[in-house]
């Protein structure tokens, strides 16, 4: 087995995976419970605004709240998807890894969350730091600030966020878990400050209020938008398996709840004790600021600013992970990678930091209150859960578990989903099509590059190896063409070892023949478990022509020069290859020969005739292709080893060409 980059997987399954350690517990805090761990900072104030303050408003809202926390994070994700792990992995993209055999048309739901999952991370870091930062309104000598200023601080620690990602999070990273802890910890003490407030609080744990909310309630259905917001970082706790193992997730979820749980109380008991009738319109109020003691306030929102800013940074780092895997499974365009760190999963990817930054931005400067951004946070997500139900009801058919029960699942979850999701198109009008804009778009370019690929396929043509072969080997020994390289490479996407595609032959025979000692064709197969780092070599014609086969998992650098270099030195160690230049001053001082690695690249020839829609699919694809990285550095190869060979993609020749010949006489001929 090749392990060329040295990384292990963070929590072997048998080992420390499935038991929950000390360390462990802090980690996931600091990575995983931000998104989830910071809406209080806005719930409530998202339920209560424009609306009288009530008994049936407070209680039905929390217990809605504490109901989707139950069902939704608890039983759902906590419970169930932690269950389809991809050898410790989860993720939308590890799941669809589990059973995109079983049906083509899963890559839809596939890649409708993953777009789902990359718009909330733009817009997560505004609303937590925007409602953060608009807590100063709330301190006496601070009130009168005017919003611009709000807008103005939270664009300055957002920059600053998005400035940090090209230096890596692994040394600021070890203080997330004891912040986070010290948060979820002020969570329930400013919670439970508060209960007393208003005894009867405590009927809110009853199912039976939410029900009479969204039944009796004017207009209550629809809160459902709002109430949603409470479990939108639910995604997280599976996105994030493979960095803290599922032990440490289910352990550290039941501390977290209780700390959630209590302060949504908290703020429901203090507004029925002191808001109970009024509607409120002060510029600023939030419940989350209200529940603080006066001295404590600034360091409150202090500390809460910190909690967004973490918040903020675990859904970046998961949006360049979540488009890493992407790519990997040919859903993405190939951008640069780089790797800050030798922390594990560490990862910065510069076009999506930029893309993110300013779609941040963007939203920031649109709706300028965190209140505003509310009406636009939480439709976009409803899609990625919906998607993952409907992925994890294919694993669960996979694991051979009884239809009842499978049945049972879809039925309640697509129903709460649904009807989450139908809540939430009321915020459409509101800044909702924003998400849906950039989910949207953010989806078209994974369907263009799915589907483009679908396309080419019908194009490629392989030929059997063995008919060629007497053909290269006559090619190698004639001396009167000159030698192109001693090592001449192509990477070939043929699956079956005994086939190639035929522009290589014809790369290498017809175009212009290249002589070269010894053929090497590699093959890269990107394959379901995440973090496989193998190679099988086969030695077609020893000496002469050499297969070598990568399986990669879907989660590891293709790193093709450097692992190439490997492979052929312990091929040179293991005497199975004699890789010593073949040119007579060279080789007797044994000197070795030179490598050259030859990329085709494609274009969209003139001579098709596709049909329109396809046309259009394959103009945005050479499109995305023109501003993505080029195949040689997708690939990771050296560009001093490579050249580049453009050839024609003709995917639908034109059938019936109108063409006939004049004669210089004016007569037509037959």
């Amino acid at each position: 087995m090749l392990n060329i980059q040295g990384k292990t997987h963070p929590f072997p399954v048998g080992k420390n995976y499935n038991k929950a350690t000390g360390a462990g517990l802090i980690i996931a805090l600091g990575i995983i419970y931000g998104d989830i761990g910071t809406s209080p900072l806005y719930v409530l104030n998202e339920i209560i605004k424009g609306r009288v303050i009530s008994e049936a408003l407070i209680l039905g809202s929390l217990s809605c709240i504490i109901w989707t926390l139950t069902l939704q994070t608890t039983v759902k994700y906590v419970i169930l998807t932690l269950k389809a792990d991809n050898k410790g992995e989860g993720g939308i993209f590890s799941l669809y890894a589990l059973v995109r055999r079983r049906k083509r048309w899963l890559v839809i739901p596939a890649m409708l969350g993953g777009a789902a999952l990359l718009a909330d991370g733009i817009i997560t870091p505004p609303i937590t730091v925007t409602s953060a930062i608009e807590g100063l309104k709330q301190i006496n000598s601070l009130s009168h600030i005017h919003q611009s200023t709000i807008v103005g601080i939270v664009i300055g620690i957002i920059t600053f966020l998005f400035l940090l990602q090209q230096f890596g999070t692994a040394s600021i990273g070890k203080f997330f878990g004891p912040i986070m802890f010290l948060w979820f910890s002020m969570l329930a003490v400013l919670g439970s400050a508060h209960l007393m407030d208003d005894i009867q609080i405590f009927k809110a744990l009853s199912p039976h209020y939410a029900i009479e909310l969204l039944t009796t309630y004017p207009k209550g259905f629809w809160l459902l938008g709002a109430v949603f917001l409470c479990t939108t970082g639910a995604e997280a706790l599976y996105s994030d398996l493979g960095h803290c193992g599922k032990a440490n997730i289910r352990v550290s979820w039941g501390f977290v709840k209780i700390c959630l749980i209590l302060n949504y109380l908290g703020q429901g008991a203090w507004l029925l004790a002191n808001y109970n009738g009024q509607i409120i319109n002060v510029d600023g109020f939030n419940p989350f600021i209200g529940i603080m003691p006066y001295w404590f306030k600034l360091t409150g929102i202090i500390i809460s600013t910190i909690a967004a800013v973490i918040a903020s940074q675990a859904l970046i780092s998961g949006s360049f992970t979540l488009i890493s895997e992407a790519m990997r499974l040919n859903l993405w365009p190939k951008m640069k990678i780089v790797y800050p760190t030798e922390e594990k999963g560490q990862l910065y990817i510069p076009g999506i930091s930029l893309l993110m930054f300013i779609g941040c931005i963007g939203v920031v400067l649109f709706f300028q209150k965190s209140e505003n951004m509310g009406a636009a946070y939480g439709l976009a997500i409803t899609l990625c859960m919906i998607s993952t139900s409907i992925l994890f009801a294919n694993y669960l058919v996979s694991q051979r578990v009884k239809p009842f029960f499978i049945y049972i699942y879809l039925a309640v979850y697509l129903l709460i989903e649904s009807s989450f999701l139908i809540a939430n198109l009321q915020k459409f009008l509101n800044g909702g099509y924003v998400t849906l804009l950039v989910g949207g778009g953010l989806f078209l370019v994974m369907y263009v590059w799915y589907r483009s690929r679908k396309i080419k396929n019908r194009y490629v043509e392989f030929v059997r190896l063995e008919q060629y072969i007497p053909l290269i080997q006559e090619l190698s020994n004639d001396k009167t063409i000159s030698k192109h390289a001693t090592h001449l490479v192509y990477m070939t996407s043929a699956n079956n070892p005994k086939e190639i595609e035929h522009k290589i032959i014809y790369s290498i025979l017809n175009k212009k023949p290249k002589r070269a000692d010894i053929y090497w064709f590699v093959h890269v197969d990107v394959i379901d478990e995440p973090y496989t780092c193998e190679y099988n070599v086969e030695h077609i014609i020893p000496n002469d022509i050499i297969r070598v086969e990568f399986r990669l998992g879907f989660r590891m650098e293709q790193r093709i020069n450097l692992m190439f270099r490997k492979v052929v030195d312990d091929l040179v160690n293991n005497k199975e290859v004699n890789i010593t230049s073949r040119y007579e001053s060279l080789e007797k001082n044994n000197v070795a020969g030179d490598f050259q690695f030859v990329v085709l690249e494609k274009y969209l020839s003139q001579d098709n005739e596709l049909p329109f829609f396809e046309r259009i699919i394959m103009k945005l694809y050479f499109w995305l292709k023109e501003i993505s990285l080029g195949e040689e550095r997708g690939f990771g190869l050296d560009p001093s080893n490579v050249s580049i060979e453009k050839f024609p993609l003709i995917v639908a020749p034109v059938a019936d060409l109108k063409l006939k010949r004049v004669y210089h006489d004016g007569l037509e001929g037959e």
